[in-house]
């Protein structure tokens, strides 16, 4: 509702800024912030402690990782082929590019989150998000250009400049090394100095997501409500709800085939469909500041993702 009623602030902080300094100038780019800080306070509350259990029964990690890495290629195929059956000029292609972004991501540093709600198992989904974003700087890339040949117009050439330009660097710098620190942070600070940066840590990181979204949400609704686009809005929706729906399918079926119990199921189910869509969103301004339309259905798969988490973990505690 902010970025509605107030996208100025928003929009003016999505753009890099300089901070003088003595003889230099420091750029400054404020989603960016945002996410490294979401990113460490994610990292600083990993349990490292439950880790020791997956060293036993690895089979569940790799099968989540494989599936993860699978899932894109299986599901974004699905929903383009469907595209291009619509009016749509480009055949869905802006839609799709924002999907691309979105599921190339790491698993959601929130999943372990929603696990620490319901009977899920936590200690294959922190394998599973640390996994992830340790493997992205090279996932994301290679998941990018398996996935362009789907696009038309010049978002192929775009979205594979945006890989291994701005999305390997992306990925290392503002996806992996914010994690990695709080890990290490949690790692080798005293209990004594831990224990109130663990009370502190989710309140600010809680700040940070809202504050992002509400960057995020300015570029997308302030040129939405400028120049408004119901049928874009729609689609949207729709693209990212089929997705979103699809990949949390994928997971639940995998689970089912391989006959895991319910816990380590279901959090094999939140990695497949739990994306970091605060990361693609970044990069989406970071890479195309031009198409701030993409946003839409970033913000859409956000809040699905969320309600799709809620019912798993949901079904875990009744099953």
């Amino acid at each position: 509702m902010t970025a509605v009623a107030l996208p100025g602030p928003g929009l003016r902080l999505r753009h890099v800024h300089t901070v003088p300094l003595p003889g230099a100038c420091l750029p400054l780019n404020v989603p960016s912030l945002l996410l490294a800080l979401v990113l460490f306070s994610a990292g600083l509350q990993v349990p490292l402690g439950d880790l020791g259990r997956l060293l036993r029964r690895p089979l569940a990690l790799l099968a989540g990782l494989a599936l993860h890495l699978a899932a894109p290629l299986l599901v974004v195929p699905a929903v383009a082929f469907a595209l291009q059956r619509s009016p749509d000029s480009d055949g869905g292609s802006g839609l799709i590019t924002a999907m691309i972004l979105i599921v190339a991501m790491p698993v959601a540093a929130g999943a372990t989150v929603w696990t620490g709600k319901g009977d899920a198992d936590q200690p294959v989904m922190v394998g599973l998000v640390l996994a992830s974003t340790l493997l992205s700087p090279f996932t994301v890339p290679l998941t990018v250009h398996a996935l362009s040949p789907l696009l038309g117009g010049d978002y192929a050439g775009t979205l594979d400049k945006a890989a291994y330009g701005a999305g390997n660097s992306f990925a290392l710098t503002s996806v992996l090394l914010p994690c990695g620190a709080g890990i290490l942070t949690r790692l080798f600070l005293p209990h004594r100095v831990m224990q109130p940066l663990l009370r502190a840590t989710p309140a600010a990181a809680l700040w940070g997501s809202l504050f992002l979204t509400y960057v995020n949400a300015s570029g997308a609704l302030g040129s939405f409500f400028t120049q408004p686009r119901p049928l874009l809005l729609a689609a949207a929706l729709i693209v990212a709800s089929a997705v979103c729906a699809l990949s949390f399918a994928l997971g639940r079926v995998t689970a089912r085939l391989l006959r895991l119990d319910t816990p380590t199921g279901s959090s094999l189910t939140l990695a497949c469909g739990m994306n970091n869509s605060s990361a693609s969103a970044v990069l989406i301004t970071t890479a195309l500041p031009d198409r701030p339309h993409l946003l839409l259905p970033v913000l859409a798969y956000g809040f699905l993702q969320k309600l799709a988490a809620g019912r798993v973990v949901r079904a875990s505690a009744h099953g």
